[in-house]
This record gives C-alpha cells, structure tokens and sequence, in this order.
C-alpha cells in the first residue's frame, strides 16, 4: 500500500486483524467499563465476556477513545510518511468517537479528513476498506473519502434483537420505541436509518422475525454484486445457518463474485444489544 494516505478507523468497525494488516488499517480502541474496570475493546475484554456481565444484570458501559488517543495515532502516521489519514467512525448518533477525532485532527501534523459514515459494525467495515482499497490504487486523500462516502450510501444494515431493553438503557433507541418493541411481547427487527437505530417491524416470535431478517436482506441485496457480513453475539448456530441460507439465496454470495463474513460483534456493540442479537449488513461495491 501507498504510505501517501493513511486510513485509521474505530474497533467497532469490527475487521479481523488479518484484514487491518493486510489492508494497513489502524485500529483506535473504544473502552467499555465493566463494573470498577474500564477495558479497551479488542485486546481487553470480549464480547462474550460482556455478554455473561448482561446475563448476570452487571453494570456495563461503554465510552469513546480520547483526543489524546487520536492525536497519537494521527502522529505516528505522520512520522511514518502519510502525507494525510482518512479516520473514518461509527456514526455520531452512537457516541462521542467522531467528535474526539475532529478535535484531535484539528492539531495534527498533516490534514486529517474525519468522516462521520452513519455506520457501525461490518458497515463501518466496508467503509474502511473501501478507503484502503482506493489509496491501494493510488487514490488521494479525497479519493479515499469518496469511496468510504459511496460505499456508506451503498449499504444497509438490519438486525434482530432478544429485547430492546439494553438500547434503551444506553440511550440509543427512545423509551418510545422501546415501549413498542416490547408490547404484547412482540420481537423487535430494526435497521440503521440516518445514522440512527430505528424500529422496523415487530415480529411475534423469534423465529418469524429471524426468517423476516432473512427476506429483508435478499430483497435488499438483488442480483447485483454484494458483500455480506453476518454478526451475532452469544448466538453463533444461529448465525452461521442464516450465513448458509444467505450464501444460498444472494446470487452474488452463490456465484462467488460477493464476500460473506460471519463474525461475533465486539464488546461495545455487544454492551448496548445484549446477547441474542442477530445483525446483517449488505453493502453494494
């Protein structure tokens, strides 16, 4: 890869390391506190982990990198001859990450381009590697954003939650919806919109609202050329058979010219959908 532009972006982007590596994407950790202990994400504490805290009605949150964490980050690329970084971030709407990294970028040895993408998960993901993939070529600075910013307009992400319950303790759905999504026991389907989580239809059981996750996701994806990523926490069996009903049914998935990636969430995501959750994203090229 060029070292002309580097591409950093935040642990909930949730990339392998393999790909971080492969693609030299930085990582800047987000933290969750467990109890008295604040953990980063990635290298301290697991989704699993977080998920036993949920199950046992432990405390759990969870809180942005510092300026301080994105200065240095913003340095060492500098230091290693980037000419300029793309920090690409889970949408403000969800935290504070974005508004670290701009006040980090503002004193930062060479431009830094913060993009907010309204994203999260494998949906960040597909952004970041977009970027990467355009420096790769050769892209510019502004390059790289356009391609982040295209590959965001292209993808959508829905998932099924147990119970709205820990969204709403963590602010991020309203007492509102949440209240809706729980009436007459009914189970929630919701999707990013805006950079926002919204309630997108309530389903009477479990299984009914995983099967309605699935034509939703075919629907979206078409015949067109599509990457697909699976996520899940605590729910594995059920998410690798949705990953081979997908892999069966999205053409691009079953002729091979689209990925699928099949992956537990991190502890941060895991921290405010509680176990159970079952994600999709579908992401146009």
């Amino acid at each position: 890869m060029s070292p002309d532009v580097a591409i950093v972006a935040d642990s909930t982007a949730y990339l392998p390391p393999q790909a971080l590596r492969r693609h030299g994407i930085t990582s800047v950790p987000l933290t969750v506190v467990l109890g008295d202990r604040a953990l980063e994400e990635g290298t301290e504490i697991s989704a699993r982990s977080v998920a036993e805290a949920l199950k046992k009605r432990r405390p759990v949150t969870t809180s942005r990198p510092s300026p301080e964490q994105f200065a240095a980050v913003y340095r060492a690329a500098a230091e290693a001859g980037a000419s300029g970084v793309v920090s690409l971030h889970l949408s403000a709407e969800f935290s504070g990450t974005y508004d670290a990294a701009v006040l980090a970028a503002k004193d930062a040895p060479v431009p830094v381009r913060v993009v907010d993408t309204g994203m999260v998960a494998m949906a960040l993901g597909f952004c970041a590697l977009a970027a990467a993939e355009s420096v790769a070529a050769g892209g510019s600075l502004d390059d790289a954003v356009a391609a982040a910013e295209k590959r965001a307009a292209g993808t959508s992400a829905y998932f099924y939650v147990d119970t709205l319950d820990y969204l709403r303790r963590g602010g991020r759905i309203g007492a509102a919806q949440a209240l809706l999504g729980s009436a007459l026991a009914v189970k929630p389907l919701l999707q990013l919109e805006n950079g926002r989580i919204e309630l997108r239809e309530k389903v009477r059981t479990a299984s009914k609202a995983i099967a309605r996750l699935e034509e939703i996701v075919v629907a979206r994806a078409g015949a067109e050329r599509v990457d697909v990523a699976v996520h899940h926490l605590a729910a594995a069996e059920r998410a690798s058979q949705l990953a081979e009903r997908l892999r069966e049914r999205v053409p691009a998935l079953r002729d091979g010219v689209g990925e699928l990636h099949l992956s537990e969430v991190g502890a941060v995501i895991g921290a405010h959908t509680g176990p159970g959750l079952l994600g999709v994203v579908v992401s146009r090229g």
